[in-house]
């Protein structure tokens, strides 16, 4: 039977009635085998190949509606997806007379409890959103998804390695607690290069079936370098910039918000002075979401209407804002995988080409994106992070599972920790320290034989950052005469008379209020410069060795445009002077007359881990990461061979981590829940997270060469 015929009739209703020809690869397959066994899937293909039909037409063909309770459960990483997404579902499900429900925290609270009442349908979450059910509703859990069939997770790509991805984990698992007859999961991603951490979120990795669609669409790429001497963006850069994008529908992805406002206030002044459109706009999480939601509203409906959008990662995901002929990328994005996706917003339209324009303003980004683009044309993108050992979680989930029972006696705590799939690689000792520890610091508290939240815990429970595993930055919302106009991380900077940019526009702060949390300015054009707000990431070994390989080569590469191909050979030029013979073992060592410096060539958590390495013995270096370089006192060539340096196998080795730690109190601020923890646990995620032991013990073959004299 064709994948048409193997779903129901109403289904192939909307199929007719939308006039569609034909399916798209993804969909035949994904329909031929959702339909024809209760397996875990992995639906793989590029941005806009239809992924989302390809879930539900099988899974509304399959599942019986008429049942009591939630049948699929769709969950997104991002509210603006499910905002996007609930139409297309809608859709899908409208002449079915299925119900659709967004639940999350700006949803409509009447329709939220007319499914607590009948539970039914289809509903759309985030995990924090699902977090909440759990705590605030666990006596509704059951009436819900005591009968769920499927779970669709879009986007799963965007939690795999992160704090996200295991509390999703956990969540899955412990929906599983309350289900009857089990459900299947769908994982939709549109850029993986190793399935085997997606297939995880399943639980049974052994039986999830990965459909790929090896088609992707032709890329067509052009690198420009504009060198930047100041820390504004070179005027020359943006005028071309300008040019290349005035007559077309772009997106521009900078690697900072700060520098997304830099770039849509500066191409608005040069329409202005030339008389060109005025539809430049920002897009990023500090954008007032109804300005972001104009943008997109915008892009989607002005279709014969040009636009540049200057963004961040808020554009990267599946959020739909029409056709795109164009993506330019600002330097280079912090990993392959993130590029692709952006690459992948343009050329949506059938037989249409992805267009990539990638300006450089330095000589090592440029050499860097260049190595990502290589990579990826060789088929490599980056592993997922592995977290095995996630005890921030762990603890975290202690606390959500003690609070949803209001009462669970330590035994089973500790049981329900250990078969929850998130954490089946903690040891159970380790999982019974961590609950005793939150005993004694009063998180728990043991009564009649059960463990309840305590009163230092109840601090914690029941407040609203409690639903999140992730850090949030301290905001604070921006305002001009009563209208919001975003949000901004509060750093020393912002005080009164400095100017900011956001939602393309240049404002001057009148004043800071600290109570109400919030910034009162008035749009400016005075020229003070504004302030900007950066962020970063770090970069896989592989790219820092293909940028090597690259310097030590002669290859042409076509998409270089003249200034960028010169700037690569004046690289060239300069590593010219070191006689390596083997990339795999040996590194360059420049030999100045007060200084060495080290390329590592290697990836940013080994650098770290070399540098503190180094420094127990004795050795203080200084690291330029984007150069994937450490500056040295000449003076210490006298030791010898670096590599004799590395000493892993220190057996205070805890301690230093110890005292590193206290040393740099924010050094695990990316893990929100890791401050709670034993330290012996938190030196555990230090090492996990921040360094790379294991990947530093094999760079100790490394044989330093020399420059020529």
């Amino acid at each position: 039977m064709t994948a048409f015929e193997l779903l129901s009739p109403a289904v192939r209703k909307f199929v007719r009635d939308k006039r569609w020809e034909s399916f798209r690869d993804i969909q035949s397959a994904a329909i031929k085998r959702i339909m024809g066994s209760d397996d875990h899937y992995i639906l793989a293909s590029r941005t806009a190949s239809g992924k989302t039909e390809a879930a539900f037409l099988p899974i509304l063909s399959k599942v019986d509606f008429n049942q009591r309770g939630v049948a699929v459960l769709y969950i997104s990483p991002l509210i603006a997806l499910i905002n996007d997404q609930f139409m297309r579902v809608e859709d899908l499900c409208s002449d079915m007379e299925i119900a659709v429900t967004k639940w999350h925290g700006e949803a409509n609270r009447t329709l939220k409890n007319k499914l607590l009442k009948e539970p039914r349908g289809v509903v759309l979450i985030t995990p924090e959103s699902l977090e909440a059910m759990f705590i605030n509703k666990p006596y509704d859990l059951k009436s819900l998804f005591s009968n769920l069939k499927y779970v669709v997770i879009d986007e799963i790509h965007s939690f795999i390695g992160s704090d996200r991805g295991i509390h999703l984990k956990s969540l899955l698992s412990r929906l599983q607690g309350v289900n009857f007859g089990g459900f299947s999961i769908v994982g939709l991603s549109a850029t993986l290069g190793d399935f085997s951490e997606a297939k995880k979120f399943t639980g049974k990795p052994e039986k999830t079936v990965v459909l790929k669609d090896p088609a992707s669409k032709d890329l067509d790429a052009v690198f420009k370098y504009f060198e930047q001497t100041g820390s504004s963006l070179p005027l020359d850069l943006l005028k071309d910039l300008y040019q290349e994008t005035r007559d077309s529908k772009t997106l521009v992805f900078p690697n900072s918000r700060g520098k997304a406002e830099e770039v849509a206030v500066s191409l608005m002044k040069i329409a202005e002075r030339v008389a060109g459109h005025r539809n430049y706009f920002s897009h990023h999480s500090s954008v007032d979401k109804q300005v972001r939601e104009y943008v997109e509203e915008f892009a989607k409906s002005k279709i014969r209407r040009n636009f540049t959008i200057a963004c961040t990662s808020t554009l990267e995901l599946g959020i739909d804002i029409g056709s795109v002929d164009q993506v330019v990328q600002l330097d280079a994005a912090h990993s392959i995988a993130s590029l692709i996706q952006r690459v992948g917003r343009s050329g949506r339209r059938e037989g249409a080409k992805s267009k990539l324009l990638l300006y450089a303003t330095s000589s090592w980004s440029l050499l860097q994106s260049l190595a990502g683009w290589i990579l990826y044309l060789e088929g490599f993108i980056e592993p997922p992070e592995i977290i095995d050992y996630p005890y921030d979680i762990l603890l975290h989930q202690a606390l959500s599972v003690a609070k949803e029972r209001l009462g669970i006696t330590k035994k089973e705590l500790i049981r329900e920790l250990k078969h929850n799939y998130a954490f089946g690689l903690i040891e159970e000792e380790d999982i019974c320290e961590v609950v005793e520890h939150l005993i004694a610091i009063d998180f728990l508290e043991e009564l009649g034989g059960e463990l309840i939240i305590g009163v230092e815990g109840e601090k914690i429970v029941n407040g609203r950052d409690f639903y999140t595993v992730f850090n949030a930055q301290r905001y604070y919302k921006v305002v001009s005469s009563g209208t919001g106009i975003g949000q901004i991380p509060l750093t020393a900077q912002v005080r009164e008379s400095e100017n900011i940019l956001l939602a393309a526009k240049i404002w001057k702060i009148r004043f800071v209020d600290h109570d109400a949390k919030k910034i009162e300015v008035v749009q400016t054009n005075d020229g003070r410069k504004p302030l900007f707000f950066g962020e970063g990431g770090d970069v896989h070994p592989r790219i820092r060795e293909k940028m090597m390989e690259i310097l030590f080569n002669e290859e042409h590469f076509p998409m270089l445009d003249e200034n960028s191909a010169r700037e690569i050979d004046k690289l060239r030029m300069e590593f010219h002077v070191f006689p390596l013979t083997d990339l795999h073992v040996q590194r360059p060592m420049l030999i100045g007359a007060k200084e060495l410096a080290l390329y590592s060539f290697t990836g940013s958590r080994i650098n770290r881990t070399l540098s503190f390495l180094w420094g127990l013995s004795g050795v203080e270096v200084r690291l330029d990461d984007e150069q994937s370089c450490f500056g040295v006192e000449a003076a210490i060539r006298d030791v010898g061979d670096f590599s004799k340096l590395l000493v892993p196998s220190l057996d205070d080795l805890d301690f230093h981590l110890e005292n590193f730690m206290y040393a740099h109190p924010d050094i695990l601020s990316g893990s929100k829940w890791a401050a709670y923890l034993p330290v012996k646990f938190r030196l555990r995620l230090l090492k996990q997270r921040y360094f790379d032991f294991e990947g530093t013990g094999r760079f100790s073959e490394v044989k330093w060469v020399g420059n020529k004299q």
